[in-house]
């Protein structure tokens, strides 16, 4: 990851200020009334919630440009060069960005249902949250990486979604069964929680993984420990203050595994 690209690409969404060569305006307003602008000079250009749909920019320097929320559908940035260039909620739905230098970009939200990003150079760019982004422009692992940020903000069910797009693709990748697990049991799915774990378990054997499987015995574990403490509980009739000793216990079994696999 190239990180002078991706600081540019957040002091740029954040607006600060840098040494470097004012808009051009001329090529802006060309783009503005003729809707093509080839090879322009858009270095800068402040274009926030501008209808770019079907534009022609190719090969064009759009790198630092805030395209905040603009709609870029079916637009033609094939070779340009955007990076550090703010995307974030952008609707590149079609467009065409083969070739396209993305470095350093915010694409945070964007629109890419449908985008041509053959070729594209998408080091360092935050893809966070990107709908419609194509299975071969991030890792496996980065998905994952996601799924482990929304587990954190206390998205459970967001982070479920990124664990199974990452064993979609890779069905043994083990951590992302048990981090599954961990956002199951603080929706209050414990049968779903622990079967992921024993899964886990399973896998992490197979591989060799040691301290992995000895996380994932105790994961388990500890939720079937818990949840039989639940039952003595109501059994003594004494459900209401257990109950809210056993939520939790749980929270903080999931909390303390989570932590592990950061």
């Amino acid at each position: 990851m190239n990180s002078k690209l991706a600081s540019l690409g957040l002091l740029a969404a954040l607006g600060v200020a840098l040494p470097a060569r004012a808009e051009n305006l001329e090529h802006i307003q060309r783009l503005l009334s003729s809707r093509q602008c080839q090879q322009c000079d858009l270095h800068r250009a402040g274009l926030v919630f501008t209808n770019l749909s079907g534009v022609d920019m190719s090969r064009s320097d759009l790198s630092l440009a805030n395209l905040n929320r603009a709609n870029l559908q079916g637009a033609n940035l094939q070779g340009a060069n955007l990076t550090g260039a703010v995307l974030s909620y952008a609707n590149l739905s079609g467009a065409d960005l083969s070739g396209a230098d993305l470095r350093g970009a915010d694409l945070r939200e964007a629109y890419l249902y449908g985008a041509n990003l053959t070729g594209a150079n998408l080091d360092g760019a935050n893809l966070w949250r990107a709908i419609g982004l194509p299975e071969n422009a991030v890792s496996v692992e980065q998905v994952y990486l996601w799924g482990l940020a929304e587990a954190q903000r206390g998205n459970y069910s967001g982070a479920i979604q990124y664990f199974n797009q990452s064993l979609g693709r890779q069905p043994d990748f083990s951590n992302a069964v048990l981090a599954r697990g961990i956002a199951r049991l603080q929706l209050g799915d414990e049968a779903g929680a622990i079967a992921d774990g024993q899964q886990a378990q399973q896998m992490f054997l197979a591989q060799g993984n040691t301290s992995g499987h000895q996380l994932s015995s105790q994961f388990v574990t500890g939720i079937e420990q818990i949840l039989a403490a639940e039952e003595k509980e109501r059994r003594a009739q004494r459900r209401s203050g257990g109950v809210g000793n056993v939520v939790s216990a749980l929270g903080g079994l999931a909390s303390l595994v989570l932590r592990f696999l950061l």
